[in-house]
């Protein structure tokens, strides 16, 4: 079957997903469109020759509408959520879910009384193939418990409308998502510290910051955000276990040999690192919903997760560094836990 997606939000993110769906990836089509600046909705719908529809509701109620990709403005990103489950349509949410824990378990509480899941959420690094490859190492056990994780997020700059608080909800929730699932551990603790600040940063910003986070296992993680670092697009990661260490591989580049210098290209935008990352999530989840399988990608329950550690990480850095407790609720067998 061809999968009929309805995308609430066009801008970037949105017309690059609109791109993916309909030049990459196979089996579907976007058949509507909806956004708050209608003039953009119904040019981007001309584009793949998609209906326009005036709110995301009415798009969610489409009887031409299968499944639903939200990436409107992160505050309405429940509300559609919402909608979809209600109308029993399988939803595509980008991060964040919601943008409050209370909404967060909205979504939670209503997918679990749907039944099924419907709901996965867009954090792309756990289809990476090396985050994939680190993964399927740590599951053979062959590197003993893993007792320390290092990790950086490194942009070479930020606009000036990019806030302190955005190196956690934006930044670095991408490593608190993807070392949840990598560790299968869950973070029960969050401490951010800011170090001498770059004098390349806006007046507002602080930058680097380094975050610290403790799993309810022991393994302490350390992240270092540093959003203008001037040099490039550049992700680490490297688990350390009592047998030994995995470490995520740099992307495949040539090496340059000239004028005595040996060298290789560094990425400038995570449209590039992730790319790949991007195609394989969306041609799984558009899988799943032609198959009427449940998603394999990030529920609910994680877009939960992620906002509740990001929160403690914001107020960690509020606070002068404190560290927080996360305080999260147990998790509900419905999303494989054992509560």
């Amino acid at each position: 079957m061809t999968v009929r997606v309805g995308v609430i939000g066009a801008g970037m993110i949105g017309q690059d997903h609109i791109r993916r769906l309909t030049e990459v990836v196979t089996g579907a089509a976007v058949t509507a469109v909806a956004d708050v600046d209608a003039e953009r909705a119904a040019e981007v719908a001309a584009r793949v020759g998609a209906t326009v529809l005036p709110t995301g509701a009415d798009l969610v109620a489409s009887p031409d509408v299968d499944a639903v990709l939200v990436t409107s403005w992160g505050p309405t990103h429940a509300e559609h959520v919402l909608d979809a489950i209600a109308a029993g349509k399988p939803v595509f949410c980008e991060k964040p879910l919601a943008t409050t824990v209370e909404d967060c378990l909205r979504i939670v509480e209503a997918e679990r009384a749907h039944g099924r899941r419907l709901v996965q959420v867009g954090f792309m690094r756990r289809f990476d193939a090396g985050y994939r490859q680190m993964k399927e190492v740590l599951s053979t056990g062959s590197l003993g418990a893993p007792l320390i994780v290092h990790c950086a997020h490194r942009n070479p700059t930020v606009p000036e409308s990019y806030h302190s608080a955005m190196a956690a909800q934006d930044t670095a929730v991408h490593e608190i998502d993807v070392l949840r699932w990598l560790l299968d551990d869950e973070i029960v603790s969050a401490q951010v510290v800011t170090p001498r600040a770059t004098s390349r940063r806006f007046a507002h910003l602080k930058d680097p910051q380094i975050m610290i986070f403790e799993t309810a296992s022991g393994v302490r993680i350390d992240l270092e955000v540093f959003v203008n670092c001037q040099y490039g697009y550049d992700i680490q990661c490297e688990v350390v276990g009592e047998d030994g260490l995995v470490r995520l591989p740099d992307p495949a580049a040539v090496g340059v040999r000239t004028a005595a210098r040996h060298g290789t290209g560094v990425l400038q935008d995570w449209k590039d690192r992730f790319a790949e990352a991007f195609d394989t999530e969306f041609r799984e989840w558009v899988a799943s919903v032609a198959d009427g399988t449940e998603p394999t990608g990030p529920s609910s329950w994680d877009g939960y997760a992620a906002t509740v550690i990001t929160d403690a990480a914001v107020r960690s850095l509020e606070t002068g560094g404190e560290t927080v407790t996360t305080d999260m609720k147990p998790r509900p067998a419905f999303y494989g836990g054992t509560a």
